[in-house]
């Protein structure tokens, strides 16, 4: 059973995305999408940034020429979202249940966030939205963290930062038999002259290209391209970052 719950547990994750984690993300998206979309795009589509987060994409591609709207379940992500990028749309919505009309030539879901959808029945449903969302043509471009890359970097690696009114740590484990990675965040948040402490758990699946083919399949995708960030496009040192790319044909 689908559960109607909005994303709304990585409110606590935005402000860490925003001024710490984004730059170094965006140094992987945006070569990945000058090499497998942009090429093809006249100036002025309309490009749908699913799990937008706090709007650094659409920023890049707003410059660019394109028309953006963006939506995520995060409210805090959206914030700074419309500080970010406020040419574009931005829609609170949650990936697994938005209904938009087939108005998008293009859909983008990266920086791993279908990952944090966490059944494959929820992931389906995810495809099946997108797809409803196209013009006939569309392209659909995701991204997801393969069991490569949940293998490498979900040992125990610990990362944070300290600011003067704030402070973050995290921990990603990845168990290879439940397939599930976990991030271990800890923030510390300087309000009205005392430090308040936060712990969370925030999971994400590691699904196989299999279930990913098969569920955009499901969705009515056709041409699935699949395409490497290391050994395909050279881009990053180490395998386990992953694209899709896919088309929605009406034959009519």
């Amino acid at each position: 059973m689908i559960s109607t719950t909005r994303y709304d547990d990585y409110d606590v994750l935005a402000r860490i995305y925003n001024e710490d984690w984004a730059s170094g993300i965006f140094q992987e998206t945006l070569p990945v999408l000058e090499k497998l979309l942009l090429p093809d795009l006249s100036k002025g589509v309309h490009i749908l940034d699913l799990c937008c987060g706090t709007g650094h994409l659409a920023q890049q591609l707003l410059k660019q020429g394109y028309k953006i709207t963006g939506i995520d379940g995060s409210e805090q992500m959206l914030h700074y979202a419309r500080e970010n990028a406020p040419e574009a749309k931005l829609i609170l919505g949650d990936a697994r249940f938005f209904d938009l009309p087939a108005t998008f030539d293009v859909v983008v879901s990266t920086t791993g966030s279908l990952n944090y959808v966490m059944k494959l029945e929820e992931l389906e449903h995810v495809f099946n939205n997108v797809y409803n969302a196209l013009t006939n043509n569309g392209i659909f471009l995701c991204h997801f963290f393969s069991e490569e890359e949940y293998r490498s970097n979900w040992n125990g690696k610990v990362s944070g930062d300290v600011k003067d009114d704030y402070a973050w740590s995290t921990k990603n484990i990845y168990n290879s038999e439940s397939k599930l990675g976990q991030i271990y965040l800890t923030v510390f948040s300087l309000v009205e002259q005392t430090w308040q402490r936060l712990d969370k758990v925030i999971s994400e699946s590691c699904y196989t290209k299999e279930e990913i083919i098969s569920a955009l399949e499901t969705a009515g995708f056709s041409e699935i391209s699949i395409y490497d960030a290391c050994c395909d496009l050279e881009i990053l040192p180490t395998p386990g970052s992953t694209y899709f790319i896919c088309h929605k044909r009406l034959y009519i």
